[in-house]
């Protein structure tokens, strides 16, 4: 994350916000078991979601960064203070790098994928 959103917990060091695997399994477990295809992997919580620095997001891909959000952070480092269990579900609709973004309909089935995805789990 580029979010300072930890500074608040006074942490000697920096948190690494993570899900939970046990939730995390079983979401990628039910996306396979419904057909539906998706990715398991690390994203970017960012406190914007178009910067000014067109090369910063190519630096995050670099590290293996699968996608930009501006929430996941925040949920998992509130989830861990209160020691419970998250999982971030997200749906690409817009990739900055190139300018594309998905059509109403497509979004639509992509948001659908991931509501069935957490109902799967709930």
């Amino acid at each position: 994350t580029d979010s300072n959103y930890a500074a608040q917990y006074r942490l000697p060091g920096t948190f690494a916000p993570v899900a939970d695997y046990g939730l995390l399994s079983a979401a990628a477990e039910a996306a396979a078991g419904l057909g539906i295809r998706a990715a398991v992997g690390n994203v970017l919580s960012s406190d914007v979601f178009y910067g000014d620095d067109p090369d910063a997001l190519k630096q995050w891909r670099k590290m293996g960064v699968l996608a930009v959000e501006m929430e996941a952070a925040a949920l998992y480092m509130n989830a861990a203070r209160c020691g419970k269990k998250a999982l971030c579900i997200l749906t690409v609709s817009d990739c900055p790098l190139t300018g594309e973004s998905l059509p109403a309909k497509e979004r639509e089935t992509g948001f659908n994928d991931m509501i069935r995805i957490a109902l799967a789990i709930a």
